[in-house]
């Protein structure tokens, strides 16, 4: 087992509050010890909120996030905190979706990155948004996102 520094982190095992924006949120990283080593990562965030633009009322999404990690790993307190941080950010669906892939890819730099948002409906119909940065790694066991055409997911 190789022991993984975590000395530079700011927010694992501490008291850390939402932050009030993404743009203000903190996404820590640690190195990857199993970097040489492909394999994926999934993240599955069910109870993602923003707020939408427009009316200010608030939009549900079942977010799963998978990615092949490179040199680094992203740290699940400061990913966890920075998925709340649009509790009160104004965006619509693919704004908040694909943006969230794309911080992610700039603060990681992974070797792929792939981000599902099913977003449950406000005014009868649901919106899914789907982000990638390019053909999964040859060989990679990708499993499916697991989650349903809308029919009332749960």
């Amino acid at each position: 087992m190789v022991k993984t520094d975590v000395s530079q982190l700011t927010q694992l095992g501490r008291t850390a509050k939402i932050p009030a924006s993404p743009d203000a949120a903190v996404l820590e990283r640690v190195a990857n010890s199993q970097g040489a080593t492909p394999y994926m990562v999934r993240f599955t965030a069910p109870e993602f909120t923003s707020l939408c633009p427009m009316t200010g009322q608030p939009d549900f999404a079942h977010l799963v996030i998978d990615y092949v990690p490179g040199k680094w790993l992203v740290e699940s307190k400061s990913l966890k905190l920075y998925l709340g941080s649009f509790r009160n950010h104004g965006a619509f669906h693919e704004d908040c979706t694909v943006g969230i892939g794309k911080r992610l890819v700039k603060e990681l730099k992974p070797r792929w990155l792939r981000i599902g948002g099913y977003w449950y409906p406000r005014g009868g119909m649901p919106i899914d948004v789907f982000w990638q940065t390019g053909a999964p790694p040859k060989g990679l066991w990708l499993p499916d996102q697991g989650v349903p055409p809308y029919r009332g997911r749960g």
